[in-house]
């Protein structure tokens, strides 16, 4: 899977017309902050000194490893942070296997990368971006798929967004929902914006009708509304599904798959 994931990558930037030799970079470790229990953001700036490479809010990078036993794995990870710093932030939830292995690169770097130690890390890339500004705004992820949706809402505060915006997330519960103070903060910064947050274990007094899996419901989806969509495959799925009964165009539904969901997305 390693060396699939690697070919798609290459050809997804050759597409891009980005040269091979420009596609990697070392970047340096430069602070670390534990989120949750099981996600870590690290803020990483180019070993070089030279300007990070532009992006734009949604879109990720990849991140080439090498383990313990000299293989060299490949992750992608959204830009967590808007763009207007020096410095690139990503996070990083460890993947825990249940029954099976946990995540490799996810394990390697919360076991082993801390303040000071190089990364070998991509360009950013990725079609998950913020258009359509004038048009009624739904961001929706779950998991750590909240993580270009903060890029995006921080975005958006930077650069005094008026329009209408809602804000869906849906988490294992309070504790596990990583950045959960910046989502709330964000979407306040907003003069019409709306969140609202699932738990499947929620905490006392979270309302019956926000416990379990996300149910857009009685939640107001307005004409030509454009979603973005990102979290785990079956989410995206459920969302775009119970938005397009709501009367969203399936043209104005926004996604991305990358990574080994890209096997599970054609099945």
């Amino acid at each position: 899977m390693a060396n699939a994931l690697i070919a798609i990558e290459e050809r997804l930037y050759a597409q891009q017309g980005v040269l091979a030799g420009d596609v990697w970079h070392e970047w340096e470790v430069d602070a670390r902050v534990e989120e949750t229990e099981d996600v870590a953001t690290f803020l990483l700036r180019p070993a070089d000194d030279t300007p990070a490479p532009d992006f734009r809010p949604g879109q990720y990078v990849s991140v080439q490893v090498e383990l313990a036993d000299g293989a060299r794995q490949i992750r992608q990870y959204s830009l967590s942070r808007a763009p207007g710093s020096r410095l690139r932030s990503i996070t990083v939830k460890r993947v825990r296997g249940q029954g099976s292995p946990d995540g490799e690169v996810s394990r390697h770097l919360h076991e082993h990368i801390r303040v000071g130690d190089l990364l070998r890390v991509s360009v950013p890339y990725g079609d998950l971006v913020l258009d359509h500004l004038d048009a009624p705004l739904l961001l929706a992820s779950a998991g750590i798929g909240c993580t270009p949706v903060l890029a995006m809402l921080e975005h958006l505060a930077q650069e005094g967004h008026q329009g209408p915006v809602t804000v869906v997330h849906g988490d294992r519960s309070p504790a596990d929902h990583a950045l959960r103070t910046d989502h709330v903060r964000l979407a306040e910064k907003l003069p019409d914006a709306e969140a609202h947050f699932w738990y499947e274990v929620p905490e006392a007094g979270q309302p019956a009708n926000r416990t379990g899996l996300v149910d857009l419901d009685g939640i107001t989806v307005r004409p030509g509304t454009h979603a973005y969509l990102c979290g785990p495959l079956p989410f995206m799925r459920a969302v775009r599904a119970q938005l397009l009964e709501a009367g969203v165009r399936p043209a104005d539904v926004h996604y991305e798959v990358f990574g080994p969901d890209l096997w599970l997305a054609s099945s």
